[in-house]
């Protein structure tokens, strides 16, 4: 199994996200067996999402994990926030999002959120391959 950890700890989102990105790029580009483009653009959006909403609201700093398995590509970010992502309604006029953690849960075959007795949480998403 292929794994990477990426840090992403700073207080700027845009650096964070730009790396977080950028490490997925790598991480997918060096798996042993390819994926396809559409499955890597899927996987970088959901990248983008988890990342963006843990930098916004998890404290200002992350963890990305990722993990590839024989049939997919698990994506894991920790942040110190103990408070779950939620659905909620989009905001259409693009003030307030909204779009995001439905997107995640439309893409992942699967989603989770766990907390680790440590504090804060980590949110996972598992993607076809």
């Amino acid at each position: 199994m292929d794994t990477m950890s990426v840090n992403a700890t700073t207080d700027r989102p845009t650096p964070s996200l730009a790396s977080a990105r950028k490490s997925t790029r790598r991480f997918l580009e060096g798996l042993h067996r390819p994926i396809g483009a559409k499955d890597a653009d899927s996987i970088l959006l959901v990248v983008s999402e988890l990342v963006t909403n843990a930098l916004r609201h998890g404290g200002g700093t992350c963890t990305l994990d990722l993990y590839a398995h024989p049939d997919s590509i698990e994506v894991a970010v920790h942040d110190h926030s103990r408070q779950a992502p939620h659905l909620r309604t989009p905001d259409l006029t693009g003030a307030t999002g909204g779009f995001g953690w439905r997107m995640v849960n439309h893409l992942a075959r699967a989603t989770a959120v766990t907390r680790p007795a440590e504090g804060g949480k980590t949110v996972s998403a598992l993607l076809p391959r």
